[in-house]
């Protein structure tokens, strides 16, 4: 088997799971998707990603890796005309039928990010993506360079994403403040492989032969990568939170995730970066 072919299977296995995990997603708890129905809780991007990304009335936006949609369509609300996209075929029959039934025009498309360029032929205002997508990505490069292509002369990317700091150390079946190094920070050709138990949205879901394969990438390979595709890096925010559980953290009343008050030093947690294509690109 060469390197195409291995690559391809570690990638079909967590099509696998990410079909499956759709499935308990749509469900759950931790989504809610019916108060997005209903619109009790309307939007699902947070406060300081609408701020920083800026009206977006009237714009074309790209989501990419949108798993079934609610952030995309929570842009659409917002204004923007979007295009979500992600490589499970569970996702995007649940993001196209949620958006039909709320009558929200929404384009969603199937696809890897690696092979979106030779499905889809448009440029956009804003490219967009966030919260826990990077590690399933074993080309960091290659990102960097399919989110510029689609990013029309003038506009931007936007990204928000767990800072590769926090991923570093093991986040599971360790007490709050408890910060043991486990993970490489910077990229690894070999993925890192885990035997699935539950979601993040329901830890007690059925998940039995389901296996994750994911892969680290550094803040500076992560930026590097939009630079070098041609983006000019506006901002890049580094925040004290992550917004979702990780076991050396604990949660707060704006249930966000921190160390525990009175941990010694500090570490960044999530971040936010846009960068922009020059007008005359």
């Amino acid at each position: 088997m060469d390197e195409v072919d291995a690559a391809d299977d570690l990638i079909r296995s967590n099509r696998e799971l990410w079909d499956a995990w759709t499935k308990i997603h749509v469900a759950s708890d931790f989504y809610d998707v019916e108060s997005f129905r209903n619109g009790e809780r309307p939007i699902r991007v947070a406060d300081y990603e609408v701020a920083e990304v800026g009206s977006v009335e009237g714009k074309r936006l790209l989501h990419l890796q949108c798993h079934f949609g609610l952030d995309t369509l929570s842009w659409a609300r917002l204004g923007a005309t979007v295009t979500g996209v992600d490589f499970s075929d569970e996702a995007i029959r649940a993001a196209r039928s949620l958006a039909a039934e709320l009558g929200i025009p929404a384009t969603f498309v199937r696809s890897d990010v690696d092979h979106l360029r030779d499905v889809l032929h448009e440029a956009f205002d804003v490219v967009y993506t966030s919260c826990g997508v990077l590690g399933w990505l074993p080309d960091i490069v290659s990102w960097g360079r399919v989110a510029a292509h689609f990013v029309q002369p003038g506009g931007f990317l936007y990204i928000t994403e767990i800072h590769p700091v926090a991923q570093a150390f093991e986040i599971e079946d360790v007490a709050p403040g408890e910060l043991r190094l486990t993970y490489p920070y910077w990229s690894h050709a070999e993925p890192l492989r885990f035997d699935v138990k539950g979601s993040y949205a329901d830890r007690e879901a059925p998940t039995e032969g389901l296996v994750e394969y994911g892969w680290d990438h550094s803040l500076g390979e992560i930026v590097t990568s939009l630079v070098d595709a041609g983006l000019r890096i506006e901002f890049l925010h580094e925040f004290d939170f992550c917004r979702w559980r990780l076991d050396y953290l604990v949660e707060g009343a704006d249930g966000r995730w921190r160390l525990p008050e009175g941990t010694k030093g500090s570490l960044p947690l999530f971040f936010s970066l846009k960068a922009t294509k020059d007008p005359n690109a």
